[in-house]
């Protein structure tokens, strides 16, 4: 495996492959690696010839500097994951190499963009599409690879292909979660041992919700879900919004729409740590 930090020298290596025909997997990464990230990389090295990793904190995708400073940075032990998972080629820039200057470009992709985490993270979708964006036109894949528990990051992602015009197949990869339940997440290593404790409960009420939706309406399982976290000391409901899965706007029954999913973001713990997870009703 090879590491490189300036983009250049990837693409170098990446033409000659191309040329020989190879195929590419891309994917993108913000570095502290999981199992959930391992599972990517393994199905990219599955799936094509070659698989790039890129491993870079996106400092446009944060609205909140103190999120940023705290995310965990652990690239020694991220390479040694992504080696033993069989990545062939790691990104790994310095925030100048990946925006030698202001990226101003703008991405605006409504409902999708503006709703839930768009709404309540202002300019966090379009830090990730500048650097997806950018990362696409690095690598030129074949394939990107992005996992589930980001669920409406993967539909902002296939709206700017769309946009962007590329030939590129989003392929989605199931959420990874604890044997407790607990999605899979780079954050997750920054709760204490309390918090990490009753973390798993909302993904506990997100499954017992699905049986209760089966006799209750839209409403009153929105309001359950709510109720049965905000009861946990440590946790506290942001939002949790049941919405249509396509155009992921907030639906009124069960009859809405023929897929449906519940998606939502918790406080956990004193700091706090920033949870989000999701549960599909129908579809």
């Amino acid at each position: 495996m090879k590491v490189f930090e300036k983009i250049a020298d990837l693409q170098n290596e990446l033409f000659i492959l191309r040329k020989g025909g190879k195929t590419v997997g891309l994917v993108p990464t913000m570095g502290a690696l999981h199992e959930g990230h391992a599972s990517l990389v393994e199905r990219s090295v599955k799936e094509n010839d070659v698989t790039v990793v890129s491993v870079f904190l996106n400092p446009t995708q944060f609205n909140d500097k103190g999120d940023l400073e705290r995310y965990p940075r652990t690239l020694d032990a991220d390479c040694r994951l992504l080696e033993s998972c069989g990545a062939d080629y790691v990104l790994a820039p310095s925030v100048s190499e990946m925006y030698p200057e202001e990226d101003r470009r703008v991405f605006d992709f409504p409902p999708q963009s503006t709703v839930m985490e768009g709404a309540k993270r202002p300019g966090h979708f379009n830090g990730v599409c500048q650097v997806v964006s950018r990362l696409f036109y690095i690598v030129r894949p074949n394939k990107a690879y992005f996992g589930e528990k980001d669920w409406q990051q993967i539909a902002v992602v296939k709206r700017l292909v769309e946009y962007i015009n590329m030939d590129i197949d989003i392929v989605e990869c199931p959420i990874i979660r604890d044997a407790d339940g607990l999605a899979k997440s780079s954050r997750n290593t920054l709760l204490t041992k309390d918090e990490r404790a009753v973390a798993p409960y909302i993904f506990k009420a997100l499954r017992d919700s699905v049986d209760y939706a089966e006799r209750h309406s839209l409403a009153e399982t929105h309001d359950k879900v709510v109720s049965d976290i905000n009861l946990v000391e440590g946790l506290e409901v942001e939002y949790f919004e049941i919405v249509d899965g396509n155009t992921l706007l907030p639906v009124s029954s069960w009859d809405s729409s023929s897929y449906i999913v519940g998606c939502i973001t918790v406080y956990c713990g004193m700091t706090p740590i920033r949870l989000i997870d999701h549960i599909k009703y129908k579809g």
